[in-house]
């Protein structure tokens, strides 16, 4: 890499970035849409017209079947930068475009997407009329799916101090309606992470379906009082257009606004399961990553600093190509405003069995999710069931469960 090269000493010179022209794979998410087209179009020239509407399923496609095999297929990456390189892989703009290239990738298949969702005549495509509604939930599922990974893309963008990188990370939240998100994660989670009050760490005992509306609206409710606090701050109220939870949403409003109006209400089922859809996925991503994490309260009564050991992580390579290492998610806590390209993996940090991507899935049955983590967070705690966060509403339960695996006591 010549940008490294110029720091002068021997380690850098030896060392290369491996995954430099790799992290292009985060363009394929945004992509996608386009790409499954000529397939379509061939598909229903060999008069192939039902399997011709399995392409627009390609976003679940790729997240729940693709990933994982891949993950399985590479396994872990191994790589981390030494501290000779660290200052210059920063400071490498390639690594800002690969992610900048991703937001007018993005807003293109969310139109194209619109487009097909309302066309009435695709004879161009082969299609007959309009799309069946097996294709239009697919297409509107794999259109949620890519800003499902531009909320990563907007997580990335909005640790930085530069005000144009905030800013284009407001913009890609537009799509999933999710804008609060750039306020909650940075200002609330980053400081409540694995403790009882934060709304997007998972707790032990408590199921996707129960933490997903938790984390929605306690993620809503908390943005709101960070960002009217703020402005209290500044003597002024919340009811105003510096107010970035309200700016942040009216993006989504003339998105979908000009949107609506160019498509007809018609699209506005597509809107509807873009947006759900993509901010679950990022919601399954919150619960991976802390589930059954916590900080421990000093004497003082506050909580320990956050460690390495308050994350999951895993360093499976090709989820963490799409994902802009999202996975070393215990040096991202440690130091927030890191690039991606230089986050390492940590050796104290606990490690999930496979990538995110291989694990969103199961997030959705819990008895197989707790069947797979349950005993990993218990072994990362030394066996010591106090020592983990609970789900309050099933805590004296859990603890009978687990007595006997509390140092020093004997089950009941």
């Amino acid at each position: 890499m010549a940008g490294l090269a110029q720091t002068g000493t021997a380690a850098t010179e030896a060392w290369r970035d491996k995954k430099r022209y790799l992290w292009l794979m985060g363009l394929i998410a945004p992509t996608l849409i386009l790409a499954m087209l000529p397939f379509v179009w061939a598909m229903n020239r060999f008069g192939w017209q039902v399997a011709a509407q399995v392409p627009f399923w390609i976003g679940p496609i790729l997240i729940y079947v693709l990933l994982p095999a891949l993950d399985l297929r590479f396994g872990a990456d191994g790589q981390n930068p030494p501290d000779e390189v660290m200052t210059a892989l920063e400071n490498d703009r390639y690594y800002r475009y690969c992610i900048y290239a991703y937001i007018p990738c993005q807003y293109a298949s969310v139109v194209l997407g619109a487009y097909l969702f309302t066309a009435t005549d695709l004879s161009w495509l082969g299609v007959e009329g309009s799309l069946s509604w097996f294709a239009k939930i697919g297409l509107a599922l794999s259109v949620g799916a890519l800003g499902g990974v531009g909320i990563n893309t907007a997580h990335e963008l909005g640790h930085k101090k530069a005000s144009l990188e905030r800013w284009l990370s407001k913009i890609t939240l537009a799509q999933s309606c999710y804008g609060h998100f750039y306020i909650e994660h940075n200002r609330g989670h980053h400081v409540r992470v694995a403790t009882p009050e934060d709304p997007a760490s998972g707790r032990f005992g408590e199921t996707f379906w129960e933490f997903l509306p938790r984390s929605v609206f306690g993620g809503l409710r908390s943005a709101w009082e960070l960002e009217a606090a703020r402005l209290r701050r500044l003597d002024k109220g919340p009811w105003r257009l510096s107010n970035d939870v309200l700016n942040s949403w009216l993006m989504s409003v003339v998105l979908w606004g000009v949107l609506i109006a160019v498509f007809g209400p018609a699209l506005i089922p597509f809107v509807v399961i873009q947006a759900v859809y993509g901010f679950s996925l990022l919601e399954s991503v919150n619960y991976i990553e802390h589930y059954g994490l916590l900080r421990q309260t000093r004497a003082n009564g506050r909580y320990e600093r956050c460690t390495p050991e308050h994350s999951w992580n895993s360093d499976h390579l090709v989820t963490n190509l799409f994902l802009y290492h999202l996975q070393r998610h215990s040096d991202h806590h440690a130091n927030p405003t890191r690039r991606y390209q230089t986050l390492r993996s940590m050796e104290q940090a606990p490690n999930l069995p496979s990538g995110y991507a291989s694990l969103i899935g199961l997030t959705y049955f819990p008895p197989l999710w707790r069947r797979l983590m349950d005993h990993r967070v218990l072994a990362h705690y030394g066996g010591d069931i106090t020592r983990v966060n609970i789900e309050p509403r099933r805590r004296a339960k859990i603890l009978r469960r687990y007595a006997t695996t509390v140092p020093g006591q004997v089950a009941a």
